[in-house]
């Protein structure tokens, strides 16, 4: 029991930690792909410092096949994900990649249950649509979609999370070696991209990097303690935090704002509730 109230924990956690990324990534002036490099490798080097601090390097020495797991992890959740994702939003909206990109727990329903033998419930299915519903109303306001052929990118991005963190649930390594494997690899498959476009570097590479790698701590050691499709849901109301942030800054408070959260706040402590299990 208290392993799964600690992975709930660290997943709370990490809602709020990712709901400071849209701030900071609308906030970046540079080269969107140089950033993410540069952002992966500033992420990277805090992260290994961390997993030689810890005294954790010896267990890729220990268990060197996991390297290739971890270069794929590396290759769909950071490369080809924000790839995905750079390009998906210049061809859409900023409305439509915050609701698209959270349709992340409907994608790690199905690969949970297929590959990591998790017992998906009615009742998580349930509280994770309310959360998506609540914040379709947060988000839009009242108004409707408009579909965008950048619309079919975007919905890669989760798929390709997705795939990182199942890949990630199965490697033999702690989580700070995870994610420092996972920026690693996702630093050198984009920095020939990055110079290809224009290498820039600001100092919001370095807040992102930050986040990133304090971000995925938190996520990688929830998962390794509670099932992936819990977690995710868990994660889902992450733009909220920077909405509500805008809220207290001084934007200005709607019905929709107040019936969105409301379902956000009911589906997660609904998912909270449900037991981590799997299939027998």
């Amino acid at each position: 029991m208290q392993r799964e109230s600690i992975g709930v924990l660290l997943a709370m956690t990490g809602t709020f930690i990712y709901g400071l990324e849209p701030v900071v990534i609308k906030s970046n002036p540079s080269n969107p792909i140089s950033f993410a490099a540069f952002s992966a490798l500033v992420a990277s080097l805090v992260l290994w410092f961390t997993v030689m601090a810890s005294g954790r390097l010896e267990e890729i020495r220990e268990n060197p096949g996991g390297l290739r797991g971890a270069f794929f992890m590396g290759l769909f959740g950071t490369t080809l994900a924000y790839l995905a994702y750079s390009f998906g939003a210049r061809m859409s909206t900023a409305i439509n990649a915050a609701l698209i990109t959270r349709s992340e727990v409907l994608f790690s329903f199905v690969l949970s249950w297929l590959f990591l033998g998790e017992r998906i419930t009615r009742k998580l299915v349930a509280y994770s649509l309310a959360i998506i519903a609540g914040l379709a109303l947060v988000i839009l306001q009242g108004r409707s979609p408009e579909l965008h052929l950048g619309d079919l990118l975007l919905l890669l991005v989760p798929l390709f999370w997705q795939f990182g963190h199942v890949i990630a649930k199965r490697l033999p390594y702690s989580p700070p070696t995870i994610a420092a494997l996972r920026n690693t690899f996702g630093f050198l498959l984009l920095l020939p991209l990055a110079i290809t476009t224009g290498p820039e570097f600001s100092a919001f590479v370095i807040a992102e990097g930050l986040i990133i790698a304090v971000g995925q701590l938190v996520w990688y050691e929830s998962i390794k303690r509670i099932n992936l499709s819990k977690a995710t849901a868990i994660i889902t109301p992450a733009p909220a935090v920077a909405i509500g942030l805008g809220l207290f800054l001084g934007e200005s408070f709607t019905v929709y704002h107040a019936l969105g959260f409301a379902l956000i706040t009911l589906g997660t402590l609904g998912a909270v509730k449900v037991k981590s299990e799997l299939r027998t």
